[in-house]
């Protein structure tokens, strides 16, 4: 079938589309022309490489294909981001809008692509984890942390603070000064733990270290980390060694839940999301058994809204489903309540809840921002696939902390016991 042929169909189709849908953007196809003709060479665009990525969303026209074609770059975003994308979304509901599209005009799409040749996207198998992978084994946790984590910490370096936390810092003020916002949430976790000299602390998911490092110097306690993630853990050890924190700061490299001993506070930042709904309960149990009487665990994970109904809740949406199996293996959220919920089930008082959405967004934002400036870099290190689906990733859960679909809250509660919890009467400290 004639590629001319093909290309005046899908240009009628995408003229009709950008009337019809009221379009702030155009297209440009793969034998160099441009819908509508006079759309500037330097305007947001969305560029289709081959007529194979048509073919492809005809015959799978998922999210997955989409992902796909745009990791393998065979369909992408030109002079521009996600976020302007976002930002160039048609005034009302597109189904509403497309139904003023001609049926002919689709049905000659479909007629000359559904076989069109190349129509399978490429596969990005060494960047895609397991779909599910939650029996909550320490090899497979291992495995799973592994296949985010230990991607290269020269990677992670080209995006996140001089400390190098991978978790949600903490605005004061509206400013975008990412060094100053991650300084600020570690003083927050401290505060609120309440962290004194002489305390033992245990940082579950330590990642780099950054947490334990500032407690033990800031606040004079016996901090320990753990992770399952070898990479993180050897720059974390150098870290600590060029601190000089030997002997004050302990990292271990093991599945959290064989620990031993008894710690005076217990911190979780941005682990929790790992460990899967089905292990919540050896979860929580292997908290309380670490943690003393009185003893306070600061709980600080990233949820989704909860549903009219658990069964609801637990459908799994397309973007869910591609983040869990490209980016986070074995990763699974619940909802508020549902954390609230088990951490009274397994002997925990809840005192406070902070919920910390738009501080994610701000957070994610300017990660994206920071890869994208450095993407040369990134794709020198981790190669162009990997790159494309970071900054994808990274993009998508600042719209989604943006319009609310994610969500995340520090909670903060105590060893449950009769009597005073040991706790300020006011949070006034906190904010000082």
């Amino acid at each position: 079938m004639s590629d001319d042929k093909r290309l005046e169909a899908l240009r009628r189709l995408l003229t009709e589309a950008y009337q019809k849908l009221g379009l702030k953007l155009g297209f440009s196809l793969w034998d160099g022309s441009r819908v509508p003709a006079d759309w500037p060479a330097d305007g947001l665009g969305i560029a289709i490489r081959d007529a194979g990525v048509v073919a492809a969303l005809l015959r799978k026209p998922k999210l997955d294909t989409l992902l796909h074609l745009h990791v393998a770059d065979r369909i992408a975003i030109q002079n521009g981001s996600i976020f302007d994308l976002a930002a160039a979304r048609p005034d009302g509901k597109v189904g509403r809008l497309a139904r003023g599209i001609s049926k002919a005009a689709v049905f000659e799409v479909v007629r000359r692509f559904i076989f069109a040749p190349g129509t399978a996207p490429q596969a990005v198998q060494h960047i895609k984890g397991d779909e599910i992978a939650r029996d909550g084994k320490p090899a497979t946790n291992k495995a799973n942390i592994a296949h985010h984590y230990d991607v290269s910490n020269a990677f992670y370096r080209l995006f996140l603070d001089e400390r190098m936390v991978y978790t949600c810092a903490y605005f004061t003020e509206d400013h975008d000064d990412l060094e100053r916002a991650q300084t600020d949430k570690l003083e927050m976790i401290c505060r609120k733990l309440r962290l004194k000299p002489g305390d033992k602390l245990l940082d579950i998911g330590c990642g780099w270290g950054a947490l334990v490092c500032y407690a033990a110097q800031h606040y004079g306690v016996e901090a320990h980390g753990v992770t399952l993630a070898e990479e993180q853990l050897k720059l974390a050890q150098e870290k600590v060694e060029a601190l000089g924190l030997m002997g004050k700061v302990t990292l271990h490299l093991k599945d959290f839940t064989q620990m031993e001993g008894e710690f005076d506070k217990i911190s979780s930042i941005g682990m929790f999301e790992h460990v899967g709904i089905r292990n919540h309960p050896t979860y929580f149990q292997a908290v309380n058994r670490l943690l003393k009487p009185r003893g306070l665990y600061l709980h600080h994970s990233i949820s989704r809204r909860a549903k009219k109904t658990e069964r609801a809740f637990n459908k799994m949406p397309a973007e869910y489903r591609a983040l869990v199996r490209y980016i986070f293996p074995g990763g699974e959220l619940d909802h508020l309540g549902m954390s609230i919920a088990n951490l009274e089930r397994y002997g925990f008082e809840v005192h406070d809840v902070e919920g910390w959405r738009e501080h994610y967004q701000r957070t994610t934002r300017l990660w994206f921002e920071r890869l994208n400036a450095n993407k040369a870099e990134a794709e020198a290190e981790v190669g162009p696939e990997r790159t494309r689906m970071w900054l994808l990733y990274l993009a998508g859960c600042s719209l989604a902390f943006e319009r609310g679909g994610a969500l995340i809250n520090q909670t903060l509660v105590s060893k449950r016991r009769k009597g005073p919890s040991g706790l300020p009467l006011t949070r006034a400290d906190l904010y000082r």
